[in-house]
């Protein structure tokens, strides 16, 4: 059985973890690790997760593992890597604090939808969509940007086609390709790019799921800022396809804003 690993970072988000913790304890699907590195919250985060770690409410959750890190960390992006370092499931998933799995039969449709195992090697990404929502799990819009059918490494050169909470990466080659703390805000977004470059070089095959992954909040640390994001994905862009199809490809971006306006 596919074990898939969920690691959810956070620091002082004892009023957004609940919905976040309750969305993976109640997943129908047993093979589930769910990492939770927390950067030494003062505000009552620790009870909480004691009380997780503890729980055996549902018969699903009774075989789910919970993992529970707290320390001082350097930011979301180095929480992350340290989170890869504990990861012991085929797939890891990144769900912050927040967001939660679309529904609790999330992981196991995605499993279900994979070749027969045997017929090929396990996809280096499943990867899905996602919706917007509030603070209270209210729907509020779909992406902008919408999954390819097809995903490749260049996709992303038209901006992240798929979100990182519906991006689930082969673990072995996660932890190979940490995230790069050089960037604060989209670290995310290059660390998607080289997992995809490395699947490719390596001839891996990448799987659209079909599925909405999670429900993501709408209000999180990019984009709170959103300049300083932009920023760094423009040099992000620019390291992976090149300064002149960057530019070009921004000036596409705006055309496409005041058409879609």
């Amino acid at each position: 059985m596919i074990k898939i690993t969920i690691a959810t970072v956070c620091y002082n988000a004892a009023h957004l973890l609940p919905a976040t913790l309750s969305s993976v304890a109640e997943q129908d699907y047993p093979a589930v690790e769910h990492l939770i590195v927390d950067g030494a919250s003062t505000d009552g985060t620790a009870t909480l997760l004691a009380d997780y770690q503890a729980q055996t409410a549902s018969t699903a959750a009774q075989h789910h593992e919970r993992v529970v890190l707290s320390e001082p960390d350097k930011g979301i992006y180095d929480a992350m890597n340290k989170a890869l370092g504990l990861a012991t499931g085929q797939y890891i998933l990144f769900l912050n604090a927040g967001d939660r799995l679309h529904s609790a039969t999330t992981l196991r449709r995605i499993v279900e939808s994979l070749p027969t195992e045997g017929e090929t090697s396990l996809p280096a990404v499943l990867y899905g969509d996602t919706h917007l929502v509030d603070e209270e799990g209210h729907f509020l819009r779909r992406r902008r940007l919408s999954p390819p059918e097809r995903l490749h490494w260049e996709s992303f050169s038209q901006g992240m086609l798929v979100c990182h909470q519906a991006f689930f990466a082969r673990t072995d080659l996660a932890q190979q390709h940490r995230y790069d703390l050089r960037y604060r805000f989209s670290a995310d977004f290059d660390w998607c790019i080289r997992i995809l470059r490395a699947a490719d070089e390596a001839s891996l095959p990448l799987h659209n799921t079909h599925l909405v992954v999670a429900d993501y909040l709408s209000e999180g640390t990019t984009t709170r800022h959103h300049k300083a994001s932009l920023r760094e994905r423009f040099t992000i862009m620019c390291r992976h396809y090149g300064f002149f199809s960057t530019l070009m490809l921004h000036a596409w971006f705006v055309v496409r804003a005041l058409v879609l306006r």
